[in-house]
């Protein structure tokens, strides 16, 4: 579908980002694009999921003939956003830790004798991987970065889009990390699932400054979108790989605008 946005990530992450794009491309018609036979990503290895996110895009592509692919997962666009934009012939936008937004906004505290500190929480991975060390070497060389690599948020993500109550099992995974850190007054959400907590977070640790990519990715696409985003509708297809439907994904989108759920499957 011409004029139309391609939105992929493993599971209902991308939705943070998704909402980003809707409120700049109200007329656009958007597709979301969810892994799930392969979710969760962080227990993969990384040339499996490089094939298996090339070739799953790339099939979506010419399936549903998108004018630009927004990779809505730090995991795919750290493995496959080269590999795609060289044989894709649309453009692809990618996310990553918004470490410089956080790093531009941190000070040193009054005294002036510390290091400011900022927080990143991401997947294990993420934290792991050479390319956010870089991150932080080249935008934060002056901060304190404090990394919690956490699995479990993306859990308690996935739970709380569905409905659940997760608010003391975030207490139980964040507060002695957030407590051994009374410096910090940013906190990077370094995966895409982790900003669909936010309003529990600025509930819970209202003095923090929660930072995520969505805006700047958002932002971006305006920017180089090839379609004319005018020409388009509202509504948001759902698409997903396995058997099992992604029942709380379809439940968020409906609160965003109107949503077609009866889609065949994205074949693997």
């Amino acid at each position: 579908m011409k004029n139309s946005i391609l939105i992929f990530d493993s599971g209902v992450g991308g939705l943070s980002i998704l909402r980003e794009v809707r409120e700049r491309f109200p007329h656009t018609h958007l597709h979301y694009l969810m892994d799930t036979e392969w979710f969760p990503y962080g227990t993969r290895e990384d040339e499996a999921l490089s094939q298996r996110i090339v070739s799953l895009c790339d099939s979506a592509v010419i399936q549903l003939e998108p004018s630009l692919l927004i990779l809505a997962c730090n995991t795919a666009s750290t493995l496959a956003l080269q590999p795609l934009r060289d044989i894709l012939n649309i453009p692809v936008v990618g996310v990553v830790p918004a470490i410089k937004v956080a790093a531009e906004q941190c000070h040193k505290n009054e005294e002036g004798d510390l290091q400011p500190q900022i927080g990143l929480l991401a997947t294990p991975a993420t934290v792991r991987r050479p390319y956010t060390e870089q991150l932080i070497r080249d935008f934060a060389p002056h901060c304190t970065v404090n990394c919690l690599g956490s699995s479990r948020l993306v859990e308690l993500s996935e739970e709380f889009i569905s409905g659940r109550n997760v608010i003391t099992a975030l207490q139980q995974e964040l507060s002695g990390w957030l407590a051994a850190h009374p410096q910090m007054q940013h906190v990077v959400l370094g995966c895409t699932h982790f900003p669909l907590l936010t309003p529990l977070l600025s509930e819970l640790w209202p003095q923090i400054h929660w930072i995520d990519s969505g805006k700047a990715v958002a932002q971006q696409a305006q920017r180089i979108f090839s379609g004319n985003p005018a020409e388009g509708d509202s509504t948001t297809s759902l698409w997903w790989t396995g058997t099992q439907r992604p029942d709380g994904a379809a439940e968020y989108l409906r609160r965003l605008g109107p949503i077609h759920t009866s889609n065949p499957l994205i074949p693997a």
